[in-house]
């Protein structure tokens, strides 16, 4: 499945577009004030990415700086904490290493999440916030290239063609 997402920079130019493309038989949906949201349409929100991400790094790294932490402890013969006692002490390293993987999950999920999570959706979402419309189009290689040909007479700020990889 191929994708065609154009951006237009307002409604009457989108609604014009979407018009033509009916005439010749090609489905698309608009996306903006009005019409679909992202959320409706699908577009991937990068924050909740982030969030999924971090949650699925700390499912291994917290329990991993736990493990490391306590050995640590136990290897060092460090008496950090005199008042814990003996295995008080490698316990709590092993708290102080699962914080610590907790952190990496957070910086290292989540942080890379917000980074790279969203593809091109984040500026399509910034775009459809500044109150431009898009008009996407579904379908084979030959429609979107039709397609293609159809958008251009209105010169939309954006035009980009996807592939859809399984």
């Amino acid at each position: 499945m191929n994708y065609l997402v154009a951006v237009l920079s307002d409604r009457i130019q989108a609604e014009a577009a979407y018009l033509d493309l009916e005439k010749v038989g090609i489905k698309s949906s608009i996306l903006g004030r009005g019409y679909k949201t992202a959320d409706e349409f699908g577009l991937i929100d990068p924050k909740e990415q982030a969030i999924k991400q971090a949650q699925l790094m700390s499912f291994w790294l917290v329990p991993f700086g736990f493990f490391a932490g306590f050995t640590f402890s136990f290897i060092t013969g460090l008496n950090t904490f005199a008042w814990a006692g003996e295995i008080g002490n490698h316990v709590v390293g092993g708290l102080l290493g699962a914080g610590s993987g907790a952190m990496g999950s957070v910086v290292v999920g989540g942080g890379v999440g917000l980074v790279s999570g969203g593809g091109d959706a984040l500026p399509y979402r910034n775009r459809l916030d500044a109150g431009k419309y898009i008009i996407v189009v579904e379908g084979s290689e030959t429609l979107t290239r039709q397609a293609t040909r159809i958008l251009r007479q209105f010169d939309p700020e954006n035009i980009q063609g996807y592939a859809e990889t399984n």
